[in-house]
């Protein structure tokens, strides 16, 4: 049986290797990684580490160090086919069927590294002849230098349709053709793909050549392509591949940022500009193997987009892409271009400078998404104001991850509402006194009374604990869901020293369980549910469990939103002394989103009280003289 190295990819990829470390070591949270104490040796303080990002287990007291496949063999004690049999049954993978084709088909792979290696060493030979001269005035014309010549490997492939098969004649041409460098028509005799033309080869992540991007030197050739890539082949799959991927993951895991761009050659000049993390597709939009690949190494890659109306469109693609794929800390960052120019104009007219001060400041997907749907349309009569509102819930329903949409949802139509109904135009303003007296400082703004009666009441965190209770009950009815909201609930635990420890024990506990939706838990110590339940859907036993754990998971973004919208109105009163105009309105602001808080808040009451009161209203009385199946 022979195991390609793109099935074992994707079998990595596919299983989280903290998952299956975790059965059988307990781990902690350190960051963005994991720590224990090594279960290869015996030691009191945690040196053992696990990365999903990176792949990979490490023990600094004793060295061991492998991927999951690796963890299987080493400490399950599984032989190798054994471990790959149980990791593609958790990832849904099917293992290929011992053949002996499959033996043959690797080392035909094999073979075919070899074909490409040599026709790389050609191409980049040839760029030095006189053939070569109209590549090399096109490299001159870019202001590369010497090294990012050599280091990109750049080549020529001359003009006659069959010099390949010449130059590689020690290779049969089927796979000539295999590889990529051929074309074979019907009985034709095969003719080369590239021609003319300026080469780059494309590497995988171990460095080695698997294919080629050329870009056309005659201008007047007006029907070919610009760009031609390879075809598909067993070494290359252009959904699998990002240009400069070897040479840029270990520069960006130093210094955790990607960066996105569109074509090969806008990833040279960002290299050549001192911006060594930069990777581009291979001509096609980014896939969902694309952005798997990204996140396992940085949480934000940075899409780095022209600022024309395409660059927008490929943005907005990336970020459909990306939606259904988003987790707690995994997103995207994007930076639009000034119009007109791409990574190397920017570089030569303004300076390296100036696009790392574009990409310190990128916009995020939220933001972006917004304000692509909010322009695509005139926005003047109340149906086009509802195609806004659609487009954007349509965007929120392609997230997965239950928490994100709920967040997406809520911030999306937030921006919606401000947007689609502007407040009024204020009242001319009325004759006030500028000065204090004996302070010299403007007059705050009076507060009505019922206003500042809604702000204090608003300001004192209003029944934090009986919702901190209730999402506690909840979780205990409804187990399964704790480690969903493990990150939210972890992130409101660090800030809350009341219900803190009651929630991290819940969690700590639900990481031991294999099966936690059928596994009870014991309440924390010292933990009492709320005594008024009837606030709370989720805490009706009557109440559809589907329904309950939805109820639960608004529940639990609430008490994450809450501490923030409530620190944000203590930090405008503290602004009152020195700006009072911009504080009150601030006030204002997050006044109005507090008691729509509040409301979403007492949604849940509604929905319990409507659902005890359904069976009332319809739930037919059987009459005892006539068949069920008569009944409406």
């Amino acid at each position: 049986m022979a195991l390609s190295p793109q099935w074992l990819d994707e079998l990595r990829a596919r299983v989280t290797l903290s998952g299956v470390v975790m059965r059988t070591t307990k781990l902690q949270r350190a960051g963005r990684e994991w720590k224990a104490c090594c279960p290869f040796h015996n030691e009191k303080s945690p040196s053992f580490t696990v990365s999903d990002e990176k792949g990979f287990y490490h023990c600094f007291g004793c060295g061991a160090h492998g991927d999951v496949i690796r963890w299987m063999t080493d400490q399950r004690g599984l032989s190798f086919m054994d471990a790959i049999k149980e990791l593609a049954a958790e990832a849904g993978l099917e293992v290929p069927a011992p053949d002996p084709r499959a033996a043959k088909r690797a080392e035909q792979q094999a073979g075919l590294h070899d074909v490409m290696q040599a026709a790389q060493d050609w191409f980049r030979g040839n760029l030095d002849t006189p053939g070569g001269a109209k590549a090399r005035e096109y490299l001159a014309g870019r202001g590369f230098d010497a090294h990012t010549l050599e280091r990109f490997g750049f080549g020529y492939a001359p003009a006659a349709r069959n010099a390949i098969a010449k130059a590689l004649s020690q290779f049969d041409r089927g796979m000539l053709v295999e590889a990529g460098l051929l074309i074979a028509v019907d009985d034709k005799e095969p003719y080369d793909r590239f021609r003319e033309r300026l080469t780059i080869p494309i590497h995988d992540p171990r460095g080695r050549v698997i294919a080629f991007a050329a870009r056309i030197l005659d201008a007047d050739k007006k029907d070919a392509p610009k760009y031609l890539n390879s075809p598909d082949t067993p070494l290359f799959d252009k959904g699998r591949t990002l240009f400069n991927l070897h040479r840029a993951g270990p520069t960006a895991r130093r210094s955790g940022r990607m960066i996105v761009v569109e074509g090969q050659m806008d990833a040279v000049a960002m290299a050549a500009g001192g911006f060594e993390e930069a990777v581009a597709p291979m001509g096609t939009a980014l896939t969902e193997r694309h952005l798997e690949l990204l996140w396992r190494m940085v949480d934000a890659p940075v899409l780095c987009f022209d600022g024309d109306s395409a660059g927008q469109r490929a943005a907005m693609r990336g970020i459909s892409r990306a939606l259904p794929m988003l987790a707690p800390g995994k997103t995207l960052s994007i930076v639009r271009l000034p119009a007109g120019l791409d990574p190397d104009d920017l570089i030569k007219q303004q300076g390296a400078k100036a696009m790392e001060d574009l990409l310190a400041s990128p916009a995020s997907m939220i933001d972006t998404l917004w304000a692509f749907e909010r322009d695509a349309a005139p926005l003047r009569t109340p149906e086009e104001k509802a195609g806004l509102k659609a487009r954007l819930l349509d965007h929120c329903e392609a997230i997965q991850h239950p928490d994100i949409k709920a967040l997406y949802r809520r911030e999306l139509l937030d921006r919606f509402s401000e947007f689609a109904f502007p407040p009024k135009p204020p009242r001319p303003p009325r004759e006030r006194r500028e000065w204090r007296s004996g302070f010299g400082k403007p007059m705050a703004p009076a507060l009505d009374p019922a206003a500042a009666g809604r702000l204090r009441k608003a300001a004192d965190g209003g029944s934090r604990d009986l919702l901190a209770g209730a999402v506690i009950a909840g979780l205990l009815r409804f187990p399964d869901q704790i480690l969903v909201h493990a990150d939210p609930l972890a992130s409101f635990a660090a800030s809350d020293g009341r219900n803190g420890p009651a929630l991290e024990s819940l969690i700590e506990a639900a990481e031991m369980l294999e099966h936690a939706g059928d596994t009870p838990i014991s309440a924390p110590q010292g933990f009492a549910p709320p005594p008024d339940k009837s606030r709370f859907a989720f805490l009706d036993e009557g109440a559809d469990p589907r329904d309950a754990r939805e109820d639960l998971a608004e529940a639990v973004a609430l008490l994450v939103e809450r501490p923030a919208l409530e620190a944000a109105l203590a930090a405008a009163t503290a602004r009152f002394e020195t700006d009072p105009e911009a504080a009150f309105a601030e006030q204002q602001r997050l006044l109005k989103r507090k008691l729509a808080f509040e409301k979403r808040l007492g949604l849940m009451a509604s929905r319990r009280a409507a659902r005890a009161a359904q069976p009332e209203f319809d739930s037919p009385v059987a009459d005892p003289g006539t068949p069920d199946e008569n009944h409406e």
